[in-house]
């Protein structure tokens, strides 16, 4: 084979390649931020939050949307994503939501120089939507923690779960939007949980 021939083989091989085209399909991203309804004021003198990172169980760091099927397995959406992974978009939700309810005075994250009394230490357990069961589901497990000085000792152990209704047919903006609100029943979950926490915290006073 001469040089020339040997140098528009390639050329020639990519013109006539068996490879399928990959298709080309937009990539949807979606937030999930939910929203606590309402926002309240913090009493005087309420506690200051810190908020550790929030960690997703294994199968949790992937982008893509997630759904549960019927034999028990989950399938991870191609081309449906959040804006980031969920456990970081669950933390910023999280500090947002806590801070509007009323029960601290400040809500940090980690490098904050506020002084801070209460450790909130959290890991997404569940994010999936399931079709089979018409509904969508969330979930958060952690501690919360009373920080004096060098010592601390555990207020509550938590695991809460939240739920969403969501058609069969729904589609992924809808999917998404139900993940989102089964996200915002679990934090309503943890609020109340948070509740009886923190009386805790003044009787030890």
């Amino acid at each position: 084979m001469s040089r020339r021939a040997f140098c528009l083989l390639p050329l020639a091989l990519a013109g006539c390649s068996v490879l399928p085209d990959r298709p080309n399909i937009p990539v949807r991203r979606f937030a999930l931020d939910p929203q606590r309804p309402t926002r309240r004021t913090a009493p005087r003198g309420a506690a200051v939050l810190l908020i550790r990172r929030v960690r997703g169980v294994p199968g949790l760091q992937e982008l893509g949307l997630r759904r549960a099927e019927a034999d028990g397995g989950f399938a991870i959406a191609p081309w449906d994503e959040w804006l980031a992974p969920p456990s970081d978009l669950a933390e910023a939700a999280l500090r947002s939501w806590l801070q509007a309810s009323g029960l601290f005075s400040a809500v940090v994250a980690p490098g904050s120089r506020a002084e801070h009394t209460l450790v909130l230490e959290a890991q997404l357990t569940a994010l999936e939507y399931a079709p089979a069961a018409n509904e969508a589901r969330a979930g958060l497990a952690g501690v919360l923690l009373l920080e004096r000085g060098l010592s601390s000792r555990v207020l509550l152990t938590f695991d809460v779960r939240g739920r969403a209704p969501l058609a069969a047919s729904a589609d992924a903006p809808a999917a998404a939007a139900a993940m989102q609100a089964a996200l915002g029943d679990a934090f309503a979950e943890l609020e109340r949980a948070f509740v009886a926490g923190l009386a805790g915290v003044s009787a030890a006073r």
